[in-house]
């Protein structure tokens, strides 16, 4: 399904422009990190990587295909649970895959072990924090073994901790090859995990760089302006 190629994509609902034009490549290795302000189209085009969305205009192909296949995941900002176990929302995503019995046993009890879950498999997953409901979550996607992993916010609404677990889980799932599709606010956490750097504003690409070159010298006006916003105490541009 690699490398996925978005070509002069818009999305203009009702008229109004989200997305005016996006050229992108993404390939399958690694995790790249949406950044942009509020408003500049990231979960529009997330949705749209991810197929649950058709653009106004334009192209997407993933390899050769012209839709994506059953490997891909998306975890939203608020995930949804069922109201039943921890154990039983893992399951649910493995449902569609056509698994024998053993194996969705095996990958519940594999992926709830290494999300720190374990010991909760049998609580009702409304039980949960913020944090473990995030976890949660992404067991659920990695059970699934996705090639691509796409993740909204991950941790918009978690504590230090909590994010720090969420972002090595993270990191573990991108060495056993999936691909990492993560849009963010945090500026601090793009620069602690992230391979590359997608940057978005008034619904065009400003910027696709490496993460180490796009902190030190961004290309754009508006990404110098948004970085510097975000991390004044940290980036110092050179003249």
């Amino acid at each position: 399904m690699f490398p996925i190629r978005l070509e002069q994509v818009r999305y203009e609902p009702a008229g109004r422009v989200v997305l005016a034009g996006i050229d992108l490549t993404l390939d399958g290795e690694g995790i790249t990190v949406l950044l942009g302000p509020n408003g500049a189209g990231k979960t529009v085009l997330m949705r749209l990587v991810a197929g649950l969305e058709a653009p106004d205009a334009g192209t997407i192909a993933w390899g050769s295909a012209a839709s994506p296949s059953d490997s891909v995941a998306m975890v939203f900002q608020s995930p949804m649970l069922i109201r039943a176990s921890v154990a039983a929302n893992v399951e649910l995503g493995l449902q569609p895959l056509g698994l024998t019995r053993n194996e969705r046993n095996r990958r519940i009890a594999t992926v709830l072990e290494r999300v720190g879950l374990a010991h909760r498999r049998a609580d009702s997953g409304r039980l949960l924090s913020g944090g473990e409901i995030q976890r949660l979550a992404l067991a659920r996607a990695w059970a699934t073994h996705p090639r691509l992993l796409l993740l909204d916010e991950p941790t918009a609404n978690l504590d230090p901790t909590a994010t720090e677990q969420v972002e090595r889980i993270v990191r573990e799932i991108r060495t056993e090859g999936t691909k990492v599709f993560l849009s963010t606010h945090n500026l601090a956490q793009a620069t602690r995990i992230a391979d590359d750097i997608v940057f978005i504003a008034g619904g065009r690409i400003g910027e696709h760089a490496p993460a180490a070159r796009f902190f030190a010298r961004p290309q754009s006006d508006e990404a110098r302006l948004f970085i510097q916003a975000e991390l004044p105490w940290r980036i110092a541009f050179p003249d």
